[in-house]
C-alpha cells in the first residue's frame, strides 16, 4: 500500500494581493518540501484571496489571476520544487462545455444568465513548471454571505491526479456540503484520497458540524478525506483554519489548530491506484507519477486541541480585528473608553490583536459621567498598556447648547455626537482605525446614537449579543489568571449596571427588557427569522415581543450605516439578513394567536415599564 506524505498549508491570504499570495505559496511550499511532503495543498482561491465578490466579473482581475498562476508554476520550478505537486486555489474562466462558447448568454450545459466573462472558482495542480491539472467548483453557494451562483460558472468534471501511485480527487468547499457531485463521483472513480480546498467562514459551533460532515463524506467516498481551510480575517468574515484529515471510517487522523497559520503534515497509507474505469463519465485523469515512493517511518499524527466555545469566539474576534486593521494598512486603533463592559471588552480585544501600545483609549467624560466609570476606564487602560487620554466634552456640549435649545433625547444624543467628533478627529490627525463599541443587542434595537457612539471603521462586537459580551469578559480574565497574567478587565466593569450615562441615573433597562430576555427574543426573531406568532408560541410575553420587534424593525436604516464587524453567528447583520429600509410591514399586522397557558411563565419577564415603546436613540 503506497504511503503519501500530505502537507496542508493553512494560510492567510490577502484579497487582491496576487504577488504577496504567490510569495506565501512559495514560502510554505519550501517548508512542506523540507518536511518531505509528496503533495502540498493550499486553500480555496488562495492566490486571489477569498471571497472576491464582484471582482470576479472584471476581466482584468481574472486575467491577472491566470497570469499569476502561470508565473507561480514557473517560480516554484525555479525554486527547485518543480517535482513537488502543489494544489492552489485561484480564479479562472470557464472552458469547454462549462462555457458560453457562442456568446448567447447560455452556457453549453444550458444555464442562462452566464456571469460576465464566465469566471470560475478553480483549483490547479502545479508540477514541473506548468499547470498540470485544473478543477472547477461544481456547487456554487447562494445563501447567507455567499452569492457565487451570480458570479461564477459551475464546473462539471471531476479531476483525479495520480501522485506517487495514489489517485487524488479534488473538490472545493461547497462540493462537500451538497449530496452527490464530486464526492459520489470520487468513489466511482476509485480515488484513494479526496482533497477538499475550502474558504469556509467561522460560525459558532461550526467546527463540530464540519467534522461530522467530513467524516460522513469520507465514508461516502470510501477513502480518506483532507479538509483544508483558510485562516484570517477578510472584511466581515473570519476564517478559522481548523483543517482536518479523516479516515474512510470517519476517524480523525490529523487536525490543525484554529485561528493560526499552520502546516499540517500527515503520513497516509493509501490504496494503490488502478487503471481508470472507462464506464465512469465526467472524470479527467492526470498522471504525474505512477510509481509509489519508497516507504519511510511515518511521522506521529498531529491533533491540535480544540478551544472551548467562548475562547473560540474570543479568538475569532481577535483574528477578525487584526486582519481588518493589518490588511487595510492600520497599525493602531482609537475608541471611546467609558468604563463600561462593551468598551472594556473592545479594549482587551484590541490589545490582543495589535498590542496594548497600539491602542488609543480616550475617556470623554460629561457632567453625567460617574467617577467610578472614569476610574474603571483608567484602570483598564493601565492593565492593557493602552495610550490613555482624557478629553472632557462639557465645553463642546455647552457651546452647542448656547446656540441651540435642546432637551431630552436631542440633548442626550449631542453628548454622544460630541464624542464621535473627537474620536474621528483623532483618527484623521493621527491615522488610527476608529472602533465602534456597540454590540449586536444594541444594534438590533437601535440603542446607539447615529454619528455618535456608532462612528467607526470597524465594530468588533457587531455580531456579539450583550450576554455573550459578559461571558467573553469573564473568559478573558480567567485565561489571564490561568497564564499568570493580570486580568485585563476590571471586575467593576463586568458587574456594574449597564448605562449610557447620558442623563442622571440612566440605565439600559429604562428602555429595554433585561438583556437575558432581550437576547433570547433576538435569537428567535433575527437569527431564527420567526414572526410574532412563532415568538408567542415560544412562550415570550406579548408585550415584550411587540416592544422588541418594533424596535428591531425601526432600526434597519441605522444598521445600514453601521461599520463592518466580524461575523460569528449564522445570521449576522449585513449580507446574512437583507431587509428593506422602506417598508410598512410590521409584525403587529400579522394574524394574532390567542394566548394559552403554555405561553405563560416560561421566560424571564420584563419590568412593566420597559414593555412600553419608548424613545430610541437615533
Amino acid at each position: 500500500m503506497p504511503q503519501l506524505r500530505l502537507a496542508l498549508a493553512q494560510v492567510d491570504a490577502v484579497l487582491g494581493d496576487l504577488p504577496g499570495n504567490a510569495r506565501t505559496v512559495r514560502d510554505w511550499t519550501a517548508r512542506a518540501a523540507a518536511d518531505g511532503a509528496q503533495l502540498v495543498a493550499f486553500p480555496e482561491m488562495v492566490l486571489t484571496g477569498y471571497p472576491v465578490e464582484d471582482l470576479a466579473l472584471r476581466r482584468s482581475f481574472v486575467d491577472a489571476s491566470v497570469a499569476a498562476l502561470q508565473q507561480l508554476a514557473t517560480d516554484l520550478d525555479a525554486d527547485g520544487y518543480g517535482e513537488l505537486p502543489v494544489v492552489v486555489g485561484y480564479l479562472d474562466r470557464a472552458r469547454g462545455r462549462d462555457a458560453d462558447t457562442d456568446g448567447d448568454g447560455v452556457s453549453e450545459d444550458g444555464r442562462t444568465g452566464v456571469p460576465k466573462g464566465m469566471p470560475q472558482n478553480c483549483a490547479a495542480v502545479l508540477h514541473q513548471g506548468r499547470v498540470a491539472a485544473r478543477y472547477a467548483k461544481h456547487h456554487l453557494p447562494n445563501y447567507g454571505v455567499f452569492d457565487e451562483f451570480r458570479i461564477f460558472v459551475p464546473g462539471h468534471d471531476l479531476t483525479v491526479v495520480r501522485v506517487d501511485g495514489v489517485d487524488v480527487a479534488l473538490a472545493i468547499c461547497e462540493d462537500l456540503w451538497q449530496d452527490g457531485g464530486p464526492v459520489a463521483k470520487a468513489r466511482e472513480a476509485g480515488a484513494g484520497l479526496l482533497l477538499v480546498l475550502n474558504g469556509s467562514p467561522y460560525e459558532r459551533d461550526k467546527d463540530d458540524t464540519r467534522l461530522a460532515l467530513a467524516a460522513h463524506r469520507a465514508r461516502e467516498a470510501g477513502c480518506p478525506l483532507a479538509y483544508l481551510n483558510l485562516v484570517g480575517g477578510q472584511d466581515e468574515l473570519v476564517f478559522d483554519g481548523d483543517s482536518v484529515v479523516v479516515g474512510p471510517d470517519g476517524a480523525v487522523l490529523a487536525r490543525a489548530p484554529q485561528f493560526t497559520e499552520h502546516l499540517l503534515v500527515a503520513d497516509l497509507d493509501l490504496p494503490q491506484a488502478t487503471r481508470p474505469r472507462p464506464d465512469v463519465a465526467d472524470v479527467v485523469h492526470v498522471v504525474l507519477c505512477d510509481e509509489p515512493a519508497l516507504a519511510r517511518e511515518p511521522r506521529p499524527a498531529e491533533c491540535a486541541p480544540r478551544l472551548d466555545p467562548v475562547g473560540e469566539v474570543w479568538n475569532a474576534l481577535v483574528t477578525g480585528l487584526s486582519g481588518y486593521a493589518r490588511k487595510n494598512g492600520f497599525t493602531s486603533v482609537v475608541f471611546g473608553l467609558s468604563g463600561g463592559i462593551d468598551s472594556a471588552v473592545v479594549a482587551a480585544l484590541a490589545a490582543d490583536a495589535l498590542g496594548g501600545r497600539n491602542v488609543v483609549a480616550v475617556s470623554m467624560p460629561s457632567e453625567h459621567s460617574s467617577q467610578h466609570s472614569r476610574d474603571d476606564a483608567a484602570d483598564l487602560a493601565s492593565r492593557v498598556g493602552a495610550d490613555y487620554r482624557i478629553q472632557p466634552i462639557s465645553g463642546i456640549v455647552e457651546g452647542f447648547e448656547r446656540e441651540l435649545t435642546l432637551t431630552g433625547l436631542a440633548a442626550e444624543n449631542l453628548q454622544a455626537r460630541a464624542r464621535g467628533v473627537l474620536i474621528m478627529a483623532l483618527s484623521n490627525s493621527e491615522g488610527h482605525l476608529v472602533l465602534a463599541t456597540s454590540n449586536k443587542s444594541e444594534l438590533a434595537v437601535g440603542y446607539s446614537t447615529l454619528y455618535g457612539d456608532s462612528v467607526g471603521g470597524f465594530a468588533p462586537l457587531k455580531d456579539v449579543p450583550k450576554t455573550l459580551v459578559w461571558q467573553l469578559a469573564r473568559w478573558r480574565n480567567a485565561e489571564a489568571e490561568r497564564l499568570g497574567q493580570v486580568p485585563p478587565i476590571p471586575e467593576a466593569s463586568i458587574t456594574k449596571t449597564p448605562s449610557a450615562e447620558l442623563r442622571p441615573g440612566q440605565t439600559d433597562q429604562d428602555s429595554l427588557p433585561p438583556y437575558e430576555l432581550l437576547d433570547e427574543v433576538l435569537e428567535h426573531y433575527v437569527v431564527g427569522a420567526q414572526g410574532r406568532s412563532e415568538l408567542l408560541d415560544a412562550g415570550f410575553p406579548a408585550d415584550v415581543v411587540d416592544h422588541v420587534v418594533t424596535l428591531v424593525d425601526r432600526a434597519e436604516w441605522k444598521r445600514r450605516q453601521f461599520a463592518p464587524g466580524p461575523k460569528i453567528s449564522s445570521v449576522a447583520f449585513g449580507r446574512d439578513r437583507r431587509l428593506p429600509v422602506t417598508s410598512r410591514w410590521r409584525e403587529s399586522d400579522a394574524p394574532t394567536v390567542p394566548a394559552d397557558a403554555a405561553r405563560q411563565g416560561r421566560h424571564l419577564t420584563a419590568d412593566p415599564a420597559s414593555a412600553v415603546p419608548t424613545k430610541e436613540y437615533s
